[in-house]
């Protein structure tokens, strides 16, 4: 929750992509490629943003489980075939140091896109 700002979150209540980013992950990698020159300014201005958000990376092997507490922002890359399913565990009221908690998620939600 504490890189909400940094995500291009979608927080308009009302809005189709509520809670959800409106930036292309995918093309993080393709800010330093000399190649890409077509990229909007306003897209590229975001990614670069996002690039430096604290960020964790896994790859899970067959039978392994991702635990993603709610309001946890995630992006996902499948290797092969997989499936994925999601539920709402709510909010913890501690804050992680790194990540915040039950006040960054509502700054999060105040904040617009």
């Amino acid at each position: 929750p504490k890189e909400c700002s940094k995500l291009g979150i979608v927080t308009t209540a009302r809005h189709p992509a509520h809670r959800h980013s409106l930036l292309n992950f995918a093309h993080i990698s393709l800010l330093n490629n000399p190649d890409v020159l077509s990229m909007p300014e306003q897209e590229r201005a975001w990614l670069e943003l996002a690039r430096e958000s604290l960020a964790i990376e896994t790859v899970l092997k067959a039978g392994e489980v991702l635990y993603i507490p709610s309001h946890w922002f995630h992006y996902i890359v499948s290797l092969q075939k997989s499936a994925q399913c999601n539920t709402r565990s709510g909010m913890p009221d501690k804050p992680n140091h790194y990540f915040g908690g039950r006040d960054t998620v509502q700054e999060c939600k105040e904040s617009s896109y």
